[in-house]
């Protein structure tokens, strides 16, 4: 059949648009590379790391800003990622030298293809469970979301809505392998409700895949439906729904998982290939995302002055997230995530690990000893602990 002369002219306008957004794509991930740099030219070899736009990953971002154009070793550049899958793809494919990602999908990924080493954490704690208002209606929340902790309520709410309908309550979560999960897998069973990761299971509850920008508007259309809905994601997501109406913040994961120091949640991974080749580079950079956890909390406790520049700084590379969600997540009472004590920490991933293994989310364990970069433990030496001076920070 003949396409006639303005079928054609449509065609090749769709074909246009197609290769312009293709272009646009690429454009996108490579807006924050520069491989061009004088940096190059005085021998500093080039580190890309894969981020996505969370609070989890604000370090990454401070690092960056505050210590990378001082750098020795490392001509370090982020490179955003608008998905969890797209940043598996891409460390995977070899476009990335390191990578931040949650736990139990860096542990997947280790089992499908061990061609990388854990050398730090990115945070601590730092999710939280959100409801709508048709189980917030179904439970008694505290005033103050300090006060509001993982009890029974919520668990029972949800487990009583199934056993009326025969419908599951729907969590949404960023990912499949996702430390989220793993904290509702926890709290729920504590409480004798059951979490199924796909459509097909019989429990109580049902964990949703959802991008977390996407999350508030989930469990607001649902409650406009009269179904009850939640979200397990991370900041700075949860801490916005009370302020624009989406819901209620119904407890933390640092209450879920108390540990001494908060519990692991997002990982930094660096590729065998970056290790062995550019190993002082890598260490650079984990010891400036360590300096920048510091230059965090600095900023949260003192506020004024640091903390409008660290605002300034994380806008730069995640503009839609607004200074009142910055530091709505930076809370210094609140304190529900944290950027402290940064290094490799074998036992607080074993424990997410174990969790994993037990809910079935994850099919089988890793060998953490030989996962984890023995150079990057927090008794591995001075070499690996050694941060940016305190003049460097003052100076920023």
């Amino acid at each position: 059949m003949s396409l006639g002369l303005s079928g054609w002219r449509l065609y090749v306008g769709f074909f246009v648009v197609c290769v312009a957004a293709q272009a646009a794509v690429v454009q996108e991930l490579n807006a924050s590379k520069n491989h061009h740099t004088q940096a190059d030219e005085v021998g500093k070899q080039d580190i890309e790391a894969a981020y996505i736009p969370l609070a989890d990953h604000y370090a990454a971002i401070i690092a960056y800003e505050n210590y990378a154009a001082s750098f020795k070793h490392a001509n370090f550049t982020l490179t955003r990622m608008p998905s969890w899958d797209l940043l598996r793809a891409y460390f995977k494919e070899g476009r990335a030298d390191m990578a931040y990602t949650m736990a139990p999908l860096a542990l997947d990924m280790y089992r499908e293809q061990p061609s990388f080493r854990w050398v730090g954490l990115m945070h601590r704690d730092g999710n939280a469970l959100a409801i709508n208002e048709v189980l917030a209606k179904q439970v008694h929340l505290p005033l103050e979301r300090a006060s509001r902790k993982p009890d029974a309520q919520i668990a029972k709410a949800m487990a009583q809505y199934f056993t009326r309908t025969r419908e599951r309550v729907r969590v949404g979560v960023p990912h499949k392998f996702s430390t989220h999960n793993v904290v509702l897998y926890h709290y729920l069973k504590k409480h004798g409700v059951s979490l199924g990761f796909d459509h097909n299971s019989h429990a109580q509850v049902e964990s949703l895949p959802i991008a977390p920008a996407k999350a508030p508007l989930f469990i607001k259309s649902e409650g406009q439906r009269a179904t009850p809905a939640a979200f397990e994601q991370s900041l700075p997501w949860a801490d916005i729904v009370e302020t624009q109406g989406f819901g209620r913040v119904a407890w933390y994961s640092k209450d879920v998982l108390p540990t001494q120091y908060g519990h692991v949640e997002c990982i930094a991974i660096a590729s065998d290939a970056a290790l062995a080749t550019k190993y002082l580079a890598v260490q650079e950079v984990m010891a400036a995302i360590k300096q920048a956890g510091r230059d965090i909390e600095r900023a949260r406790t003192e506020g004024g002055a640091l903390l409008d520049d660290l605002v300034v700084k994380i806008q730069r590379h995640i503009p839609e997230h607004t200074r009142a969600a910055i530091v709505a997540s930076l809370d210094p009472n609140l304190r529900v995530i944290n950027y402290q004590n940064l290094a490799v920490d074998v036992p607080g991933l074993a424990s997410i690990m174990d969790a994993a293994l037990e809910s079935g989310l994850l099919a089988q364990s890793v060998d953490l000893q030989v996962f984890a970069d023995a150079r990057f433990l927090p008794d591995a030496g001075s070499a690996v602990e050694h941060s940016p001076s305190e003049s460097a920070v003052e100076s920023q």
